[in-house]
Formats: C-alpha cells, structure tokens, sequence
C-alpha cells in the first residue's frame, strides 16, 4: 500500500545508531514495539520532515511522546480490538491457571499421583449458598481493564477497579466498585494489572504496594513489565507475602537463563510477552490502520487515533495541507 502510493522504504532497524541514521530525511516511522529503549528527541529530531511515527502497537511508551509534542510530531498508535481483546482473554486464562492449579494438576497426574488435596483449585464467582465469591481488582480500567470485567461478569466475583483517569459513571456501566489502589490492594484476591506504562505508573507495585496485598493473593500483569518491580516481587513471593504471580510482560525481555524470576517454580507463571498473540488476532488488525494514519498525514491531513493531541496545533502549522503524496 506504501509503495503504490509512491513511498520509498526502509525496511528494517537492529541498532539504535542504524535507526538514527534511516531517521534522517525520514517523513515519517511506522513499526511496532521499539526493542531498542525510546524513540527519543535525537531520533525524532534528525528530520526537519518528520510528521507521524505511526505504531501498530497500542501502547507507545518506546516513543519520547514530550519530545514529539515540542516537535510538532503525531504519534498515532492502534488500539484494534483483536490486540487488546486477546490481552483480556488472555489475563483469564492466567488468573484460572493460577487458582485453578491447572499446571499443578496435569503434572501430577503424568507422574502417577491423584486428587491430592494439595491440588485443591479456589472457587472463583458468588453462590447460592452465602460463597461470596473472590474479589477481583483490577488496575486500569481502559479498554483491557473493562472487557476483563466484561468477561468476569457472569461469574459472580466481585469486582473492584482503580483508575484515576476514568469517570465514576464508567465503573458503574462496567459493573465494578470504584476505589483507590490502597484499598483495592488490601481487598483484592486477584490484582491484575491494565494501565499504561508511564512515570506515574513505573514501579507502582513495588515493596510497599506489594506489602498491602493479601498473603493468600496472586498477581496478574499483562500490562507493561516495568509496572512491577521483579525484585520487590522475587521478595513478596520468596517471603510467601503473596500466593503467586503471572506475569506475561517483563522488565527485561527475555529474562537472563538465572534470573531470579525464573527460579521461582509453582509460585510464578511466566509467558513471553504473547498474551494478545492469537490466530485471527495479534497485530495484523493494525497493519491497515497504521498505514493509513501514515498516508493522511504524507497528504497533509489529521489521521485517525492520534496519542499525543497537544502535537495537532503544532503539526498543523507545520504540514497541514502539504501534501507529499
């Protein structure tokens, strides 16, 4: 689609000197997750052309977003449904796998054991009887955060969510109790985290956050690894401060062979960074949206999906109109 429109292009980045230097004269970079650290200012500023780094990703936290803002740059990302309704389905998958015992469960029996009580699952929705159901926090209640709700609905668990950047009526349309981190922290036998990575949110379970969750509680992230501190986490499940953890992001990706997370058996659930990879879903949904965000923006025009919207004056007074296509 780029080249019949008449682009020339440069397919393929493995440094991040090889980036700067394709940078320079660029009018615009698409891809999807930068493995090489951030876009920064340097990059984004080799060319006085520059007008949209257009991911395929949803989050854009491998972009230097205030530098692109000063510089009059859009970043536009893809929030496709198959990427982040995969993530949702995902994050159940984690959460039973870990109550359910089901890793536990299938290699006991292919070593020769059976219905050990030691294999008892825990029961997740509300009953009949006066059960109330486990208490399922989750943290961030954008678009992942709301279909994990959506999806957990009719099992009857209750279901908490803290997300300072959303208004009350959307919690109560989602069928969730809105509370502070602290609290869902404290109440919560699940936490599962759906919030973007930024400096607010770095590190926010850390030590202290760690330390207020329920000792008979188990940690999802399918978010962003930087949002947890793995060693704070090493810590809590080494301490038994926590029941365990499922983890498909990571700080660091991939883990070193000894990391301390690795070594951590049945208390940790690792998955490598693939929970929104499905067939039929993943980022090929993106793909269409992110060249067409590239192409309104060669022809001068404001494309679709748009992160940083303060860059839109800026952008205007520089490209709008101007047409390269």
């Amino acid at each position: 689609m780029l080249r019949a429109a008449g682009c020339e292009l440069i397919v393929g980045v493995n440094s991040p000197a090889e980036l700067l230097e394709h940078a320079a004269g660029a009018d615009a970079l698409l891809g999807a997750t930068y493995r090489f650290g951030v876009i920064d200012r340097q990059t984004l500023a080799a060319s006085a052309a520059l007008r949209i780094v257009s991911k395929y990703t949803i989050g854009v936290e491998d972009v230097d977003i205030d530098a692109a803002t000063e510089l009059g740059i859009l970043v536009t990302h893809c929030p496709t449904e198959a990427n982040w309704g995969g993530v949702a389905e995902g994050t159940l998958a984690l959460i039973l796998t870990l109550l359910k015992k089901i890793r536990e469960r299938d290699r006991e029996v292919k070593r020769g054991g059976w219905r050990s009580t030691a294999l008892e699952g825990r029961y997740v929705g509300a009953r009949e009887d006066g059960y109330a159901g486990l208490t399922i926090g989750i943290v961030g209640l954008g678009r992942v955060g709301r279909r994990v709700a959506g999806l957990l609905a009719p099992w009857g668990a209750q279901l908490l969510a803290t997300d300072p950047y959303v208004e009350a009526q959307v919690f109560s349309r989602h069928g969730v109790e809105q509370v502070g981190l602290a609290e869902l922290l404290e109440r919560a036998d699940v936490v599962t985290l759906h919030c973007s990575l930024t400096d607010e949110t770095r590190d926010l379970m850390d030590a202290a956050a760690l330390g207020r969750m329920k000792d008979t509680a188990v940690l999802i992230n399918t978010a962003r690894g930087a949002v947890v501190d793995i060693q704070a986490l090493a810590d809590a499940l080494d301490a038994g401060q926590l029941a365990g953890a499922a983890l498909d992001v990571l700080p660091i990706e991939p883990p070193a062979a000894d990391a301390r997370i690795v070594a951590l058996g049945d208390r940790i659930l690792l998955s490598p960074h693939m929970v929104a990879a499905n067939q039929g879903g993943t980022l090929r949904a993106a793909i269409p949206w992110a060249t067409d965000a590239t192409l309104a923006a060669l022809r001068g025009e404001l494309p679709e999906h748009i992160y940083n919207v303060e860059a839109i004056p800026r952008w205007q007074e520089r490209f709008a109109g101007d047409a390269l296509l």
